[in-house]
């Protein structure tokens, strides 16, 4: 997006007129404010391509290369300082066990290019985990991944931003196959197990996912067996949602009030479902606004009590596009959705649904959460950060494709 800075204030004056001045400065502020994480394993050479074989030219081929991309990303955008990490790919040289050392070694680099580690993901489903990680009837594997789980504790309370988030692969491709009632059991009795072992003073977010690799069950399949879990668990465990991670027409901005409402530990993976998994890339459709207006109604997305934010990471990793392009994508992506939700003028629509006018306040919500071009919010709030108007533009330009091809080759 190419633009002058008459249209940019030609936009904030238009938004203004209609939604008030102070509403759109308090939305070029939230931009400014709100930080995303980006995923390690997105950069690296794991991912969508694992159908075809194809690799997007210049893709990182190990943690440093991956940092190298990531803070790139952050030079463009100004608020992906933090770098999600998995276990098993970043913390380890065989793909069975954590070390700490390692982990130690990458927050060093980590903050020598300006970034900084977030959450921790135990990596559940390589080698070992065919019948099941928490779930597998095999005491030794349990123990194995109960340890991973101790030990991200450790690495996120000393070396990250306090936070694991975990996501099993666990289930079945048949009825029949294992006992759901088992599995369930083994399930919640590995994580009583890890958590008694963990620090206390970090935060823990139990995923869930319709299905896969388990066509039949899944032993996480809803966000109500996550909370289940992570009720019985403590207070500073919670859900997190993955946008991919739901049966069509799921109306999940619902799901993030009820969370709210629990007064409930909450996170965010965040990508765009078309089929049944959460390879593609953050869009700006009215699904992000509205579950953006729910995040920013309950308080949980830029507040300056950092203790009461949900944590907020992107999960994708396509198999055609340039997964970098595609980052900044979505970083764009979210950045205009929250632009919308800080819109809705909210003291109206509380009006109208206490009067029933439905379709007042529908009219009323949609005037911010669709119609508005917010664009110049966003492209002010990057002025005034120092980065690129544009970032996937900004990207082009920089030569840095180009660069990493060179420099890459096998």
């Amino acid at each position: 997006m190419r633009v002058s800075e008459k249209w940019i204030e030609n936009g904030l004056e238009m938004l203004s007129e209609e939604f008030g001045e102070n509403r759109v400065k308090k939305a070029i502020d939230a931009i400014k404010k709100f930080q995303i994480e980006i995923p390690g394993w997105a950069l690296g050479t794991f991912g969508g391509g694992r159908f075809g074989g194809y690799m997007y030219p210049g893709a990182a081929r190990n943690i440093e290369e991956k940092l190298d991309d990531a803070a790139f990303i952050n030079k463009l955008t100004g608020v992906t300082k933090r770098f999600a990490t998995h276990m098993l790919w970043d913390f380890s040289t065989d793909g069975m066990v954590a070390d700490y050392n390692i982990a130690q070694r990458v927050a060093r680099e980590a903050k020598d290019r300006g970034l900084e580690l977030g959450a921790v993901n135990p990596t559940y489903f390589l080698k070992g985990s065919h019948m099941g990680s928490f779930t597998s009837p095999d005491e030794k594997t349990r123990n194995r991944y109960i340890e991973q789980t101790v030990l991200a504790g450790k690495i996120a309370r000393d070396l990250c931003n306090g936070v694991v988030t975990l996501w099993f692969p666990d289930g079945s491709m048949y009825p029949g196959q294992i006992d759901l009632a088992k599995a369930y059991e083994r399930m919640r009795m590995c994580l009583e197990k890890s958590y008694k072992k963990m620090p206390e003073d970090i935060v823990i977010l139990i995923e869930y996912k319709v299905f896969e690799p388990g066509t039949y069950s899944t032993t996480i399949p809803d966000w109500g067996t996550s909370f289940a879990l992570a009720k019985s668990l403590g207070n500073n465990v919670g859900v997190l949602i993955d946008l991919g991670h739901h049966h069509h027409g799921t109306n999940i901005e619902q799901i993030v009030a009820m969370i709210i409402c629990e007064k409930m530990k909450g996170g965010f993976h965040f990508n765009t479902r078309y089929a049944a998994d959460d390879d593609h890339s953050v869009e700006p459709n009215p699904e992000m606004a509205r579950i953006f207006y729910e995040l920013v109604k309950g308080d949980v997305v830029v507040n300056s009590d950092k203790k009461k934010n949900w944590a907020y990471m992107i999960d994708q990793c396509g198999g055609r596009e340039n997964r970098i392009q595609a980052l900044l994508h979505s970083v764009d992506s979210l950045q205009l959705s929250l632009a919308k939700a800080m819109l809705v003028q909210a003291e109206t629509l509380a009006a109208y649904q206490d009067s029933d006018d439905i379709i007042l306040a529908n009219r009323l919500f949609n005037n911010a959460i669709i119609n508005a071009d917010v664009r110049p919010i966003v492209a002010k709030a990057r002025i005034e950060l120092g980065v690129p108007v544009d970032p996937v533009q900004g990207f082009i330009e920089s030569g840095y494709q180009k660069k990493i091809e060179r420099e890459r080759k096998n």
